[in-house]
């Protein structure tokens, strides 16, 4: 049996920004603990960002500096390159692949990255000899890749479900609880520093989207997909919508389910209505959620902040000490080359929906739109209208288990009835 490596991890750190500087502290914070649960020293020896003059609130002056990322993934004495770059294109693709090509590990925060490159990354990795390890790109401190791919290995997974937006979660708990409407806490989002640079990454559902796809491939045992993923933002729910639907004992999420049926690969990142008494409902503020479910384990719920500097730098450090340890494992939890294409499906298991319609006051407008709704096949639970003061009146309904085909349909009907304004808004309800 050889001897253990002892000798000290090094590592490269490329994007100093939130996450970058948070890694650096823990370095410096910890290097007893480290090494102690290490087995050997885990150091920095170089760094890289774009403006090397910038006050960071951390000593980096005792690590090399690299104007190109590309050149701090092929120096010698770099074993790990951890990218913190972001962005799927550019510096942040070209670093990775230079540090593989160079015989380097890597450890990511990068969602983007791998949602449109993991699998030839992976299957790159993979042929070089070498590890990818993104704990940190999936809901921030959250261990939910090290559940998926070590805890529950033994489980054929059902179903993976998940609120992995802070920012998203974050707007539609404000809009509740403060009674805001979304343009106001959109913008306070904004000035709180809470939004990406392209806010659409957020509240259009990409960035949580981007998630899911990771999360899918390593439950589903698929390339990841990320182009078959169905994305709905957040900018069409109103306050009334939150309101009302805590009336009739929902919220609403911004929530990511991943399921294999007998058309294929489900992936939806979507506006959902759940139960508030169930654990996504009563979700606040930034916090992420992810619930897996296991044939064997039966449900699990991982709870914790989805971002910012100590979680997902947190994240980041699991990975390391990981590779400190010795342990390695291909990227998405069996070899890239088994990975099956997916067959993309969009949902078909029968749900119920909450719809919310604008209601002319008209003689007789209810019973048409309960005509078109039975024309479609969709019968109602529960029906609630409320008072007015203009010539529409909002009305809200809860269907019994229906599919999205034939809500469709009946949306698409509902303008020849003559006494529905404007666009009705559907969201499908969720079992959880």
């Amino acid at each position: 049996m050889s001897a253990p490596d002892v000798s000290p991890l090094r590592l490269g750190i490329a994007g100093l920004g939130t996450v970058g500087i948070g890694v650096v502290k823990i370095v410096q914070r910890h290097a007893d603990l480290l090494a102690a649960r290490s087995g050997r020293p885990v150091v920095i020896t170089a760094v890289s960002a774009r403006d090397r003059t910038k006050n960071r609130d951390a000593d980096l002056s005792g690590y090399a500096w690299e104007n190109d990322p590309v050149a701090l993934a092929q120096r010698d004495d770099v074993d790990v390159f951890v990218e913190l770059m972001g962005g799927h294109e550019g510096a942040a693709k070209n670093a990775m692949e230079a540090a593989l090509s160079s015989g380097k590990d890597v450890v990511t925060a990068n969602k983007a990255l791998l949602a449109h490159h993991g699998q030839a990354l992976a299957e790159s990795a993979e042929a070089l000899g070498r590890v990818i390890r993104f704990e940190a790109a999936v809901a921030g401190g959250i261990p939910v890749i090290k559940a998926l791919t070590e805890g529950l290995a033994g489980n054929a997974i059902r179903r993976v479900m998940g609120v992995m937006n802070g920012t998203c979660n974050y707007i539609l708990t404000r809009m509740e609880s403060a009674g805001l409407p979304y343009e106001t806490v959109f913008e306070e989002a904004r000035a709180l520093g809470y939004l990406e640079a392209d806010p659409n990454l957020d509240v259009g559902g990409i960035d949580a989207g981007h998630k899911l796809a990771i999360l899918a491939a390593i439950a589903f045992g698929t390339k990841v997909s990320f182009d078959a993923v169905q994305l709905e933002g957040i900018g069409k729910i109103s306050i009334d919508d939150i309101r009302r639907a805590d009336d009739m004992g929902y919220k609403i999420k911004l929530l990511g389910v991943a399921q294999i049926t007998g058309r294929g690969l489900e992936q939806r990142m979507m506006p959902c209505l759940v139960p508030s008494s169930s654990p996504f409902g009563q979700l606040q503020g930034g916090t992420n959620m992810v619930l897996l479910e296991g044939d064997s384990v039966g449900q699990i719920v991982l709870r914790g902040a989805g971002a910012g500097e100590g979680p997902t730098a947190s994240a980041v450090m699991g990975d390391v000490v990981d590779l400190a340890r010795g342990l390695r494992m291909p990227t998405f939890g069996q070899p890239a080359a088994t990975l099956a294409e997916p067959v993309a499906a969009v949902a078909s298991a029968p749900a119920a929906y909450y719809l919310r319609l604008e209601l002319m006051d008209k003689p007789g407008a209810l019973a048409k739109v309960a005509t078109v709704l039975g024309e479609a096949g969709i019968s109602i639970s529960r029906m609630r209208q409320y008072g007015h003061a203009d010539a529409t009146a909002p009305v809200l309904i809860v269907t019994h288990k229906t599919t999205r085909d034939a809500i469709d349909l009946a949306i698409a009907g509902f303008p020849a009835t003559g006494v529905v304004a404007g666009e009705a808004v559907a969201m499908r309800i969720e079992e959880v």
